[in-house]
């Protein structure tokens, strides 16, 4: 039977991308350690074969690249330097301009109910954001029992107040930020829009553990979301550019370096920094759009590179007044801290340390373990949960297995994931407390219980620490 190749597709990916499919030889690398390849209709390897023999009608009408988390893993991996997760993205992109229905249309949803969201309030306002998922799925889906989606992960929420009633509202001008002249101990913080709520407990112990080691943390003016995930998904140029803005911002205010502790805006920070670059026509349009000639100032860092390689772990341990004894611990970073090097500039993208570093500073002892940067679901938390579900249910499994009394984190979203999510996994035996690293740090300097924030953690990790003396019992 004959066949037709067509080179259309991928001709058409290479325009927007400069992404060329043909380079792909199908060593399988990017399907061996996608964490998501069990959910695929097509492995990755068949979706870029798809691409490079011009099967378009199987490509663009697959759940594949819709259920791509963006973990990066694949780009990461390939030695063709393909990024394929930005293959897989415009792929979405192309079938929504030819009016091919979404293959999970609760991704398409959700990408559109937080843009919006975001362009509304400036930032992310959660209970508005679940409220419009709800109401929308059980409209499309003729489903009324969709309106109560995550009711009983949100009361707990509420109980903890992690979600606030009201959205806040911001506006990014940079043309109207004046130098701010910050001085040596000021460290330029970007908080993103998610330790503003459903992650206080990050940014209340991050401000007291800074405070503790003689610096302020001072966020730049009018700073907005920085897109996360469905920006660029639904368009790269976007990505950028709502990105770009508030490192304008950050660089005009009179800082040289800015801290991003959410992974997400840390990655998004550093692939726009990375792009305008590299790329003289992306930089040109970014300027312009964004009303700012960006002088590529601002050292962009994670907070456990920026904890490791700004503060020292030798200042750390000097300031531990209540050594972590006893407590073994499993560092999670997720997937995004570190991929690709080429963007976050780490130097063990595979296998890090820099959150074990501290935690052996604090005097707790950090465990070997597999699960180091497999990713969580990221954002598919909300439009395909039970995908989200199975993967973070995996790590904490792991984690238990490994021997961890906890798991520690430097990012929001795996946090939710692994920490909020744990009542909703039906099957797993026991639950496992999910710790943000400046929880621990706070807790080894000894700021008391209320600079911890630990009773804003579902998963209760105070009867565990009090069990090994770390944590005073309270009446």
């Amino acid at each position: 039977m004959a066949f037709d190749i067509k080179a259309d597709l991928a001709r058409e990916i290479e325009e927007k991308t400069g992404q060329n499919a043909f380079l792909c030889y199908q060593c399988v690398r990017c399907t061996s350690g996608c964490p998501l390849t069990d959910f695929f209709d097509y492995t990755p390897n068949q979706i870029m074969r798809l691409v490079q023999i011009g099967d378009e009608e199987a490509a663009l009408n697959s759940k594949t690249p819709w259920l791509c988390a963006a973990c990066l893993t694949c780009t990461t991996r390939c030695p063709q330097a393909l990024d394929i997760a930005r293959i897989m993205e415009t792929l979405t992109q192309i079938a929504l301009e030819r009016g091919t229905k979404p293959k999970v249309p609760q991704v398409a949803l959700f990408n559109k109910v937080f843009l919006t969201d975001a362009n509304i309030f400036g930032r992310v306002y959660e209970l508005g954001l679940m409220g419009s998922m709800n109401l929308l799925t059980a409209l499309q889906t003729r489903q009324p029992m969709a309106l109560f989606e995550d009711v009983d992960l949100g009361l707990e929420m509420f109980k903890k107040s992690k979600i606030g009633l009201l959205p806040a509202f911001s506006r990014s001008r940079p043309a109207q930020v004046e130098d701010i002249h910050p001085t040596e101990n000021q460290v330029g913080y970007y908080p993103g829009c998610s330790l503003h709520s459903m992650a206080k407990e990050f940014d209340h112990s991050f401000r007291a553990v800074a405070e503790a080691l003689d610096l302020e943390l001072v966020e730049p003016k009018g700073w907005t979301c920085c897109g996360a995930s469905p920006a660029h998904h639904v368009d790269h140029y976007l990505g950028l550019k709502v990105a770009m803005v508030n490192l304008a911002l950050i660089e005009k205010s009179g800082f040289d370096e800015v801290v991003a502790p959410c992974a997400a805006c840390f990655s998004r920070f550093r692939t726009a920094a990375h792009e305008q670059r590299h790329d003289p026509e992306i930089k040109k349009r970014l300027d312009q759009d964004v009303g700012y000639v960006y002088q590529d100032a601002v050292n962009i860092r994670s907070i456990s590179e920026w904890l490791v390689n700004k503060v020292g772990a030798e200042a750390i341990s000097e300031r531990v007044s209540r050594p972590l004894e006893g407590l073994k611990v499993a560092c999670y970073y997720g997937c995004l801290l570190t991929r690709p090097p080429e963007i976050t500039g780490h130097p063990n993208h595979e296998y890090p340390m820099d959150l074990d570093v501290v935690c052996e500073a604090l005097g707790a002892q950090s465990l070997g373990w597999d699960d180091k940067t497999i990713c969580c679901g990221g954002s598919l938390a909300v439009p395909a949960k039970e995908v989200m579900l199975r993967l973070s249910q995996d790590i904490v499994e792991h984690a238990q297995a490994a021997g961890a009394d906890a798991i520690i984190v430097a990012c929001p979203l795996c946090h939710s994931n692994l920490d909020g999510r744990q009542m909703q996994m039906d099957t797993l035996e026991r639950q496992t407390p999910i710790l943000y690293i400046t929880q621990l740090m706070a807790l080894a300097f000894g700021l008391g219980e209320e600079a911890t924030g630990l009773k804003r953690n579902l998963v209760d990790p105070r009867p565990m620490l009090q069990e090994k003396a770390l944590l005073q019992t309270t009446a």
